[in-house]
């Protein structure tokens, strides 16, 4: 294509001293079509961070606009996903639930374990001035020093039969999935971003060339027109389709920049457009076998593993709902000192000799047994209640199951035929710039009008534009199926 170009513009100068000014003109926009149709706007992109300074560019406010300093934070894939889990709220809701979770196992792991503690009283009664106990029956004397070391057992069914235990264990496994479930989700969403600003800088750069050979096209027409060598019909043509590429490059200016604001809101701690993305969209990963990707769903599946969890938590709380008519026991020992002095060895105030020194230290163990009799039917309630919860989760679990499965054919199938028309979209853009690039050709031979050649310039733009966008439904697809599979 460049020797074309080489070779036309040789040609052109050769025969300088034997072209007027317009069919001078006429040669350099035929050339300036055909290297639109060699160039790929894909090596503008990554150079087309902010619109270039052109009179149809948009006023546009940007956030921060004059306080940024130093370049844009330029980000792969990989960093904007990292960034997007340190700043995203509902990821880090999901995360902080789990570790919630995790912390209610260990007080439930603790709540079957004996409880130790200690405990000081002194407890200060009024004497009635005869009897040296003092005129409360509870005390053996006016001043009564408490100093006990606790051990609390409770041995109900929920201790030995680790119901709170399990119950604890099954919720941090749910809590797991669900906050596996936001970082896949996360992913989908970076990566919608993340690739839908690569497209919308993809675009800016066509429809910046775009409009920069329409007008070049316009300008030259308008020669030939005064000059009485071209239809004012053409003219018209090139004029409408200058109006055209100005508003179509407006628009593409405004995707790109809002493109930008959706991304740095997912990965920049503050709102800021200051970031460069890595063009790698062409480099998209295979799409594996059918067959690997559903024995990687059957196995990675946090949709699926939640709502199996769900489903044991709730027959976990059928079980633990039975022990509501079970009698339970709670047994404490207390070893210590309860007398009149705060000393091991002291005199009792009840006692008849004043002199004697009896020990103090000592200990007294209780026992409880409770058996439920009757409470109007609360018991019995919320047995009943966690039966319809276990009910409703097994009936969950089936349609989560059955999702899955449809999602698993529908999302590979979507991958599928976003792989098969990326390449199809990739060769039609390759034919739009062919196709170009002859009828530059023979519109310099006299062989076809401008209307062919402005339609063979828009074809161009509109082909290569679906190219991007076929990418850009690829990589969503295969982010969409990894919820389901996981990263492969």
């Amino acid at each position: 294509m460049a020797n074309l170009v080489q070779y036309m513009t040789t040609k052109h100068s050769r025969a300088h001293a034997g072209f007027t000014i317009c069919e001078r003109g006429l040669l350099a926009i035929c050339a300036g079509f055909i290297a639109l149709a060699a160039i790929d706007p894909q090596q503008c992109a990554g150079q087309s961070q902010e619109p270039a300074p052109t009179a149809t560019a948009l006023p546009l406010v940007h956030p921060g606009a004059g306080q940024e300093s130093g370049p844009p934070l330029t980000l792969t894939l990989r960093d904007a996903i990292d960034r997007a889990q340190k700043y995203d709220a509902t990821y880090w809701s999901s995360v902080l639930d789990a570790r919630i979770a995790r912390e209610d196992a260990v007080i439930a792991r603790a709540g079957i374990l004996p409880a130790v503690s200690e405990s000081t009283q002194e407890l200060l009664t009024k004497g009635n001035g005869a009897l040296p106990s003092g005129r409360f029956v509870t005390n053996d004397g006016v001043h009564v020093y408490r100093e006990w070391g606790i051990v609390h057992q409770d041995l109900s069914p929920n201790t030995y039969m680790l119901y709170g235990l399990r119950r604890a264990s099954v919720a941090v496994a749910l809590a797991n999935a669900k906050a596996e479930i936001a970082k896949r989700g996360l992913v989908v969403a970076v990566t919608k971003a993340y690739y839908g600003l690569v497209v919308a800088q993809r675009k800016y750069a066509t429809a910046q060339l775009s409009l920069d050979t329409a007008s070049h096209f316009l300008e030259i027409t308008r020669d030939r027109d005064r000059l009485g060598e071209a239809a004012h019909s053409d003219t018209v043509k090139a004029e409408l389709q200058s109006e055209q590429q100005k508003q179509a490059f407006q628009e593409a200016q405004l995707d790109m920049d809002s493109a930008r604001i959706a991304l740095g809101i997912l990965v920049l701690p503050n709102f800021s457009e200051n970031i460069a993305v890595v063009d790698d969209l062409s480099s998209a990963q295979p799409l594996p076998t059918f067959e690997d990707v559903r024995a990687m769903a059957s196995r990675g599946n946090p949709t699926l593993r939640a709502a199996i969890e769900a489903t044991h938590q709730a027959r976990v709380e059928v079980a633990a709902s039975k022990l509501y008519f079970l009698p339970t026991i709670t047994l404490e020992a207390d070893n210590g000192i309860e007398a009149n002095q705060f000393a091991l060895r002291g005199h009792i105030a009840s006692d008849s000799d004043p002199h004697r020194l009896l020990p103090q230290l000592g200990f007294f163990v209780t026992g409880t047994l409770n058996f439920p009799v009757f409470d109007w039917g609360a018991s019995r309630a919320k047995y009943r209640q966690n039966v319809y919860k276990a009910q409703q989760a097994q009936v969950e679990l089936t349609q989560t199951q059955r999702e899955m499965l449809s999602n698993l054919y529908s999302y590979y199938n979507e991958a599928l035929a976003a792989k098969s028309e990326q390449e199809t979209l990739h060769h039609a853009a390759e034919l739009a710039a062919e196709s170009l690039r002859l009828t530059g050709l023979r519109y310099q031979a006299g062989e076809s009008t401008a209307q062919e050649l402005v339609d063979a310039q828009l074809a161009l733009t509109q082909a290569r534009n679906a190219d991007d966008d076929g990418q850009l439904r690829y990589r969503t697809a295969l982010a969409n199926l990894q919820t389901l599979t996981g990263k492969f």
